[in-house]
Formats: structure tokens, C-alpha cells, sequence
């Protein structure tokens, strides 16, 4: 089923996935499309299906986004053809791996330099600085190979392909090779390509007559690293979070775990488990500067130091970037599902005060979640249970910082539960107490109207004060309007002193952020008149 390594230059993609509408909010009309993602998510993956990422259904987390891409494809599988895992044990024993061993760089991955000359019987070089450099740039081909060799090829070969085998058979067909694979292939396509080129003039070095102890790398760095080397890392990376989330889910089944297991007691592995491996390209991105600074250091030449030290910085970009879009995602695939889970009741719902007849109703068009939570102009900063002390009861609430507001709500428990019923597709940045709230099958619906950073008051509470009213670990929030007069006040109670300390610095720092970016954009906006010379 597997083909063997050397075969592995005929590589799959795959295939483009069409733009995808985003969902309807069920409080609103209104719909939002981002056709093909050219904008802002596609802005931020590195590779071409970067609107797949973004359109997967574990961002999009509603009931529409979970049916399937290509319904026609899998019609009829499932209930009426759903197998014993006898069966799924019987074809998997009809499975076979491909052994690794028939590369020719295999051999090489665990020996030293030394060890490679003498067995060439080649003598090393005279010159200290130039025999170093070659164990430098010998560390990074033996570590790429044993990257490629054991991480990246037994992803392939072991887990992938023995998935593929098995889908072709009618089996685990609803388990999705992207979210839990992502770009593999391309990953292992230029790994390998980097290894065949490295051990291209390795052995070229090698098999030379006579003593010359210069090896042209150069020009192999430069066209790996600034080719796909760490553009497809970079693509792998941001589908890590949500693959080893994917994963924990898949464990639950029962046929998915023989699946795993069978793999996993491949010898091949090397006891390495999937998580193990699937988390080797984060680790491998990391290390590359560092195996370059080790080359650079070993250099004499001044031009070579130059063109190692303009790649080692290159590949620092990268994961500089890398760490950016990490943040951007985790921040979009949150807002995205809090406009899922946050209930906006209208205003006579939310405030008994105001009376409006049925035939006015119309004109308080809310100002909708898609634009409040709008994940591409909102940042998360804080969030997690508190209790509200209400005259009469205490109230479970949940608190949601952000870098502009704090917005108060209250879980409510729904008879349907929200983002649909298979909370396997829940985002996995989300906190793990809003995903307690959101299993539990309860809402967020909102207190009270959004309370702007620059309007918010915090106070710490003497325990004295609520001692008669059995609280503990109070604190107050004020909402005043633009005269300074209190016009909403929130009596909380934390579950512990340290939690109470922490929302209030967490709420003074958002405060102190915000005004003095307001400040700033004032100072640039009104820049202040230069003052005269003649003064």
C-alpha cells in the first residue's frame, strides 16, 4: 500500500478547497463571505491553502460547517455499512510498510564525521577551522536526515498511508487526513529534497581525488531556506494546535484506536507515539538557527559568513513571523466562536425599564456581535467565571476582557445546545472553563451593555463591608458615562482571593493600555505647534 522512499518524489496535494461562506448569526440577516480568504486569513498561512484553514469547520464551530465538503462522495457510508473492528483488524493486517532502509543516506545518519572519512579512507583536512566547519555542516545533514528519516517518513509511510489504505477500504472515511496531517506531504517533499541535496556534495567532497577541503553548501542553503523550507514549516505549524485537539478527539473511538495502535507498534516508530511525532517539525523549525550559527561561527571566508548570517536571519524572520500569525489565529478562532456563543438579547429584554410596542420594535436594529466581536479588530485579553450578587440571588456569570470593553454575561443553559452537539469541533484556544460552559450545553447571553475600558471603575472591597451579605473575595465594577456618573454597578465575587487580584490587574493594565493609546493616536491626530525659535 505504501510506496517505498525512493518513490517519493511523486508527491500529492491537496486539493483546493472552494471559498466557503461563513455562517449566519442567528440573531442577524446579514451574512458574511470572505471569498477566498485573500484578505485577512489568507494573508495569514503561507501556502495555498490557506482559505481551507481558515474555512475548516473546526474555526467555523456550527452545525452547517460540520456537514460534509463533498456530501456526494460519502453518500450512504456510515449507519448503513458500519463495520466490526474484527474487520478494520483484518484489513489492517493485510497492510504493508515499506522498509526505510533502502535510502542511501540511511546508513549515515548515526555516524560522526570522522568516522565517514575513515571509512573512505580520506584524510581530514589540516586546517582546525575549516575540518570544524565540515562537522557543523555534517550535524546539520545527519539531523535533517534523522528528521526525515524518523519523524517525517514514519508520519507518512506508518500513519498517513496506512489511513489512506484504510479510507480506500471503507473505513475511518469521516476522519479528515488534513486536519490531522496538514501539508505533510510538502513537508517531506522538501525535507527530502534538502537531504539529497546536502549528501550531494557530501559526497562529492567525498569521492574527490586528492585533498581539497572545500564543499560548496553555500548555494544549497541558500536555495532551501530561501526556497519552501520554511514557508511549508511555517503552514505545518499553524495546524499543530488544532491537530493534536483533532487527535484527542479521534482517541475516543474505538476504531480509530485500533488504527493507532497498530501503527504505533511499527517497529519503524522507534516507540515514538503520534503525538510525538506530529509536534518533530515545531522542534525541527527551531533548531535550524542554531545548527546555522554553529556553520557561520566555523566560517573563515568573510563573503560565506555573510551569506550564512543573512539565511540564519531569514529562518529567525520566520519564526518570528510564525509566532504573529500563532497569536492572529488564536485570537480569530476565538472571537469566531464567541460570535457563536454569546447571545445579544434586545434592549426591552435586557432592561425591563423601557417599554417598546411591538410596532416600534423594528427601529432598534442592534448593533450586531459580527461587528462588536469582529475577530479582525478585537483582542481577547482575559476571560473566566465570576458570581454577580444580585438583591435576591447570586448569578453565575462570565466575563469576557477585551482591549477595547468589558463585557459582562450570564451562562444560561439552552435546551440546544450551542455550536451544535458534537463538541469534538470545538475551537481548541478556547479556555478550558468557557468549554465546560459551552458541554455543559449553556449560552452566554449578555448582562448588560458593553462597559468601555475608558468608563470602567475597579475597586477592591474591603471584606468587612459584604462580610453581613456572606461574600467573599468581592470586588466592584462601576460604569460611569461621560459625566462621571455611575450609571451601572457590578457587585462580584471571585472563588478565590488570588483570582480576585488577578481580574483586577488584569483589568487596570487593560485600562492603562487603552487610554494610553488613546493619548497616542490624539498626539498624532492634533500633533502639538513647535515652538518658536524666538522664545
Amino acid at each position: 500500500m505504501a510506496s517505498s522512499g525512493q518513490s517519493g518524489r511523486n508527491w500529492t496535494r491537496r486539493p483546493r478547497v472552494p471559498a466557503v461562506r461563513f455562517y449566519e448569526h442567528r440573531r442577524s440577516s446579514v451574512v458574511l463571505t470572505l471569498p477566498g480568504l485573500e484578505v485577512f486569513p489568507g494573508d495569514l498561512l503561507a501556502s495555498d491553502g490557506a482559505a481551507h484553514d481558515l474555512c475548516h469547520p473546526l474555526l467555523l464551530l456550527n452545525p452547517e460547517s460540520k456537514k460534509s465538503r463533498w456530501p456526494f462522495s460519502k453518500r450512504g457510508v456510515g449507519r448503513d455499512k458500519r463495520k466490526h473492528p474484527s474487520d478494520l483488524e483484518t484489513c489492517l493486517s493485510s497492510v504493508k510498510i515499506t522498509d526505510f532502509r533502502g535510502y542511501e543516506f540511511h546508513s549515515l545518519k548515526d555516524k560522526t564525521w570522522s568516522e565517514v572519512l575513515e571509512t573512505h579512507r580520506k584524510l581530514p583536512t589540516d586546517q582546525v577551522d575549516v575540518r570544524k566547519q565540515q562537522e557543523a555542516l555534517w550535524e546539520l545533514f545527519t539531523s535533517e536526515c534523522t528528521y526525515f528519516l524518523d519523524h517525517l517518513l514514519v508520519l507518512k509511510m506508518i500513519f498517513m498511508n496506512t489511513l489512506k489504505y484504510l479510507q480506500t477500504h471503507e473505513y475511518l472515511l469521516d476522519v479528515d487526513l488534513w486536519r490531522l496531517f496538514a501539508n505533510l506531504e510538502e513537508l517531506s517533499q522538501t525535507s527530502f529534497g534538502f537531504v539529497t541535496s546536502l549528501f550531494a556534495i557530501i559526497k562529492a567532497h567525498i569521492d574527490a581525488s586528492g585533498s581539497t577541503p572545500f564543499m560548496d553548501f553555500i548555494s544549497v542553503l541558500t536555495k532551501c531556506f530561501r526556497g519552501h523550507l520554511c514557508q511549508s514549516h511555517q503552514t505545518y505549524c499553524l495546524n499543530y494546535s488544532a491537530a493534536v485537539f483533532y487527535l484527542e478527539s479521534l482517541r475516543q473511538r474505538d476504531d480509530f484506536g485500533i488504527y493507532l495502535k497498530w501503527c504505533e507498534r511499527n517497529e519503524q516508530c522507534g516507540r515514538l507515539h503520534l503525538p510525538e511525532l506530529l509536534v518533530a517539525p515545531l522542534h525541527r523549525l527551531t533548531r535550524y538557527p542554531l545548527l546555522l550559527k554553529s556553520i557561520w561561527k566555523r566560517s573563515t571566508d568573510s563573503t560565506e559568513k555573510i551569506l550564512i548570517c543573512a539565511i540564519k536571519e531569514k529562518v529567525e524572520k520566520a519564526i518570528r513571523d510564525l509566532e504573529g500569525k500563532v497569536k492572529w489565529l488564536d485570537n480569530f478562532q476565538k472571537l469566531r466562536h464567541l460570535q457563536e456563543i454569546v447571545v445579544w438579547p434586545p434592549l426591552w429584554e435586557r432592561d425591563k425599564r423601557f417599554f417598546i410596542p411591538e410596532c416600534l420594535k423594528h427601529i432598534f436594529k442592534e448593533h450586531m456581535a459580527e461587528n462588536i466581536l469582529s475577530p479582525t479588530n478585537r483582542r481577547l485579553l482575559y476571560e473566566g467565571k465570576l458570581t454577580l450578587a444580585e438583591s435576591t440571588r447570586l448569578l453565575d456569570v462570565y466575563l469576557f476582557l477585551f482591549d477595547e470593553f468589558l463585557l459582562i454575561t450570564k451562562t444560561k443553559r439552552s435546551k440546544k445546545k450551542v455550536g451544535g452537539s458534537d463538541t469534538s469541533l470545538m475551537c481548541p484556544s478556547l479556555a478550558a472553563e468557557l468549554q465546560t460552559v459551552i458541554r455543559e450545553g449553556s449560552s452566554c447571553t449578555v448582562l448588560d451593555q458593553p462597559i468601555p475600558l475608558d468608563r470602567l471603575v475597579i475597586r477592591g472591597i474591603d471584606p468587612l463591608h459584604v462580610s453581613g451579605l456572606g461574600l467573599r473575595h468581592a470586588f466592584l465594577i462601576q460604569h460611569e458615562n461621560r459625566y462621571r456618573q455611575s450609571i451601572a454597578a457590578f457587585l462580584l465575587q471571585a472563588q478565590t482571593e488570588d483570582v480576585k487580584k488577578t481580574w483586577i490587574a488584569q483589568i487596570t493594565a487593560a485600562i492603562s493600555c487603552f487610554t494610553k493609546n488613546q493619548e497616542a493616536k490624539k498626539r498624532s491626530l492634533f500633533p502639538s505647534p513647535a515652538e518658536s525659535s524666538e522664545i
